[in-house]
């Protein structure tokens, strides 16, 4: 069964091909937000396997959601993502419980790797 991920990042160009890039690796992306408020409620909703979460989003702080989206029941593995290579750091994206921290140009090959579990 294919792994099936929520993107949410505010730049709908980014979401497409991040969506082409999943895809391409095997990955399901089985909804979008563009927000944090809207990231959350669509989480809760599908349930996802993986979540590739932007840092910057324009309602809140993705580093902070993303040890809200671990707490879910499903337990999914959240990626932080930035173009911003100072964002964060792969160790405070741990502690908060993602399963990492990669820039937007490395996507392909780490990144989804870390979403494939």
């Amino acid at each position: 069964m294919p792994v099936r991920v929520l993107l949410i990042d505010d730049d709908a160009s980014f979401r497409s091909l991040a969506r082409g890039v999943l895809a391409a690796s095997g990955l399901t992306v089985i909804g979008e937000a563009g927000t944090a408020a809207d990231g959350a409620l669509v989480a809760v909703a599908l349930q996802p396997d993986a979540i590739l979460l932007d840092v910057n989003l324009p309602d809140g702080d993705g580093v902070t959601l993303a040890a809200e989206l671990c707490g879910l029941d499903c337990k999914p593995r959240v990626l932080l993502t930035s173009s911003d290579p100072d964002a964060t750091t792969t160790e405070d994206a741990i502690r908060r419980g993602a399963c990492g921290f990669v820039r937007k140009h490395d996507l392909v090959g780490e990144g989804t790797d870390l979403l494939a579990g």
